[in-house]
């Protein structure tokens, strides 16, 4: 008997070490990938735009860099106030303008004579990136910078020489304000039909970049780091792939912008879209804007048509004369934060039972219910070969809902191309189609009229490669 209770140990023994030698291959990442920084990057969804310069006041849009400096006499700037203006509206980091196309430093370059420096702000010793990069550290929040490579003040614009300059004021900035998480270009170039124009040396930009802040995240039309989403209206493509071929295109030389909002589905560079937006109606601050707001209502559908179409959201909120947030402006981010939040109480999702018609070798790494874990890093995957799929929810019980979110888990690739999704209805004993889309990346959030229902049935009905989703939640 004692023997074969020992062989029966052994056995138990030799079972589960051989379950602990189980070597289900991970599926290997599919295309191109996000980075380290463009994931962490991914992951912030929504950040502040600050337009703040000599415009706010001018009250223009584009200065004309003849601007007197003195103009710049912000009486009572707060950027602890701007930081806690974000907090408060559950954004993740803000981008400052340091210089926009009028050439105005706010901070006191060596390469410029048209700065806060020379404004006498501060008595002559102002540094705008400095009191904000300071306070977003001691907030916590990321800090970033706009640095337009047009200059109309600049007497070396328009020549050679200018690249060098530019080249030397991004140096200057990348390496003395602590953490830049992303460095916001464009393509903004010349002065009308015969205004100066400059050959931008982009390769030099991009290498000063990554010189001083390897993990900053570029942004322009066409990135490296991120894109353009091609257009101002809050809105990415309801198909949105992080992909995009740039062959001989560079800012301000970009391809039709439907494709900068979809993104190149085969495209060879990982370069998600960012979309940009104001509060306002115009970028810098005008008196005349007060009440011209977007509405609660507006701002609640850019948030579901941008960080709900695999896109970050990048709000302008621009601070007026005094060199703070207006009050209504702060006032509607919050109630912009409360909406959302709001919309996300309940996730029906949380304690139910998903089942996956496959799961990749029958390994438990790879369990459908990993997709209910709010594990980003854990995953459900199917095998190499299976590129069509379905996941069947049931819930505790029964509930009303109207909004699905599902994550990919980008790190291995953006695949899904179609997808729909179905509800059990109760009245007919049967299941009734729901809504279906194209893309999900790394976050998708689907709205449709409220349905009551215990069951939901996700159909992925076409995958590039092996379907691999990392979250999946109701509300």
């Amino acid at each position: 008997m004692k023997h074969i209770s020992t062989l029966l140990a052994l056995l138990t023994l030799a079972a589960a070490m051989a379950s602990c030698r189980q070597t289900t291959a991970p599926p290997a990442p599919y295309g191109p990938v996000p980075t380290a920084a463009q994931l962490a990057w991914q992951k912030m969804e929504y950040y502040m735009f600050v337009h703040f310069g000599i415009n706010t006041f001018t009250d223009r849009e584009w200065g004309d860099g003849r601007e007197d400096p003195h103009v710049f006499r912000p009486a009572a700037l707060d950027c602890r106030q701007w930081v806690a203006t974000a907090q408060a509206a559950g954004m993740r980091g803000i981008i400052v303008t340091a210089k926009h196309h009028d050439g105005f430093c706010l901070w006191p370059s060596r390469y410029s004579t048209h700065t806060v420096r020379e404004s006498g702000w501060r008595d002559g010793h102002g540094d705008l990136l400095r009191e904000l990069s300071d306070a977003c550290r001691d907030a916590g929040l990321k800090f970033g910078v706009y640095i337009s490579p047009w200059d109309r003040n600049h007497p070396a614009y328009g020549t050679p020489e200018y690249n060098t300059v530019f080249a030397d004021m991004l140096a200057e900035v990348l390496t003395a304000y602590g953490d830049v998480f992303e460095q916001w270009l464009d393509g903004a170039n010349g002065e009308g039909p015969n205004g100066k124009r400059q050959q931008y040396d982009w390769p030099l930009f991009h290498r000063t970049v990554y010189r001083c802040q390897p993990q900053a995240v570029i942004f322009s039309d066409v990135g490296p780091g991120c894109r353009w989403v091609g257009n101002e209206d809050g809105r990415a493509g309801e198909t949105n792939w992080s992909r995009l071929d740039t062959a001989g295109l560079e800012p301000g030389k970009i391809p039709v912008t439907d494709t900068l909002t979809t993104g190149n589905i085969f495209g060879r560079a990982w370069i998600p879209a960012e979309t940009d937006v104001s509060i306002r109606p115009g970028w810098f601050y005008s008196p005349a804007t007060d009440d011209k707001l977007k509405s609660l209502d507006e701002l609640r559908a850019i948030y579901y048509a941008s960080v709900g179409r695999n896109s970050n959201l990048l709000l302008n909120v621009p601070p007026d004369r005094n060199g703070r947030i207006h009050p209504a402006d702060s006032l509607r981010l919050v109630e912009l934060r409360a909406a959302i939040e709001a919309d996300f109480r309940c996730n029906h999702a949380a304690g139910a039972t998903l089942n996956a018609s496959g799961i990749r070798g029958n390994d438990s790494r790879y369990a459908p219910a990993n997709l209910l874990d709010a594990d980003f890093d854990t995953c459900w995957a199917t095998d190499d070969s299976v590129t069509a799929a379905t996941l069947e929810l049931t819930l505790r019980q029964p509930a009303t809902f109207s909004r699905l979110l599902l994550q990919e888990y980008i790190p291995l690739g953006q695949r899904v191309a179609a997808f729909d999704v179905d509800y059990w209805d109760a009245a007919s004993n049967a299941w009734a189609p729901l809504t279906a889309a194209t893309t999900i990346g790394y976050k998708r959030i689907l709205q449709f009229p409220p349905v009551t229902s215990g069951k939901l049935r996700i159909h992925i009905r076409r995958a590039l490669a092996c379907p691999v989703l990392s979250t999946v939640e109701l509300y």
